[in-house]
């Protein structure tokens, strides 16, 4: 009775066990299937695979990145062990040295996914991914930086989408950034955040890194054009090209700074400082060797500074 109890006991468990295996694995994308594993666990799942229904009774052979599989694995549906990060790329060819007929990608995705290592930490408050846009018309930009140890890591997919909406994106070229269009409004008000998923992998590993912003958290102007100096002491600038008009209602107020000639306009040691709304000042130094540092904000919200733009006085030589 006991070993009969213990017998269904088991079965039982396993299969359990086998169901919550299925759960845990997910189509990401055509021909590429996601296994997610407790982080810390030695973990062997069995992952099933189909070459396709066309090759149903077909002398099919399977191969792992390019080498055949110890023992050989054959026929149209069959079941690949996965243990701990170990993934890769099935292929199923008709005979050993037969064509490619197809192809599964197995990635494997710690869950809960907190132990990112792809992708380097930009800061704590910004996280792995900088966003930015130089006005309100939608269009915005992200960046990452791969771990000096996944320069290899390749992006699978991104994802932007505000309240349901999807917002269309295109991958930089070296795979290190991403460009959005979010057809928006920009006179409309934000209600809702845009969301932008990456999935990035390195060999079998899968990671998923969220950003979620507004864009007027991620607005920053664009440098100050044309500036210039005018009776020795009066500077003036205009407002970046790039950014909305009418200038009355897409408010910019700016900080000016003189800084000691030779330092730069990041310094902490300043000789004056202000705020102001107009594109002009008026400098009030003694000393005729300084630099004069210019940068613009959003008004109302008070998002990112623009780049410092910057004037050389070297009493009489003026280079900005």
């Amino acid at each position: 009775m006991c070993v009969l109890l213990f017998m269904v006991l088991y079965a039982a468990l396993c299969c359990a066990s086998s169901g919550s295996h299925q759960e845990n694995i997910e189509t990401l994308m055509d021909n590429v299937l996601v296994l997610r594993v407790p982080y810390g666990v030695n973990s062997k799942v069995y992952v099933p695979l189909t070459c396709g229904e066309a090759y149903q009774n077909q002398p099919v052979f399977w191969k792992k990145n390019g080498m055949e599989l110890n023992p050989a694995l054959q026929g149209n549906q069959i079941r690949v062990l996965v243990e701990e990060m170990d993934g890769g790329n099935y292929t199923c060819h008709l005979g050993p040295n037969g064509e490619n007929l197809n192809h599964t990608v197995i990635l494997v995705q710690l869950d809960p996914d907190n132990r990112t290592v792809i992708l380097e930490e930009k800061s704590p408050e910004e996280g792995h991914i900088h966003c930015s846009a130089s006005n309100y018309k939608g269009s915005f930009h992200c960046t990452w930086t791969r771990a000096r140890l996944r320069s290899n890591a390749v992006v699978l997919l991104v994802k932007a989408e505000r309240y349901l909406e999807k917002i269309p994106c295109e991958l930089d070229a070296d795979g290190s950034g991403v460009h959005c269009q979010d057809v928006s409004c920009p006179y409309k008000e934000e209600k809702h955040r845009i969301t932008l998923t990456i999935y990035i992998s390195s060999y079998s590993r899968l990671e998923v890194y969220t950003k979620a912003f507004y864009l007027r958290e991620i607005v920053r102007p664009a440098k100050l054009p044309s500036l210039r100096i005018s009776d020795g002491k009066v500077f003036s600038w205009t407002f970046p090209d790039s950014w909305e008009k009418p200038e009355t209602f897409f408010a910019l107020h700016f900080q000016v700074k003189v800084v000691h000639s030779g330092h730069v306009c990041n310094s902490e040691e300043h000789i004056e400082h202000n705020i102001t709304e107009e594109t002009k000042y008026e400098v009030n130094v003694k000393t005729k060797k300084y630099v004069f540092c210019v940068r613009a904000q959003d008004k109302f919200t008070s998002g990112p500074w623009s780049h410092w733009s910057h004037c050389t006085v070297n009493k009489e030589q003026v280079d900005c």
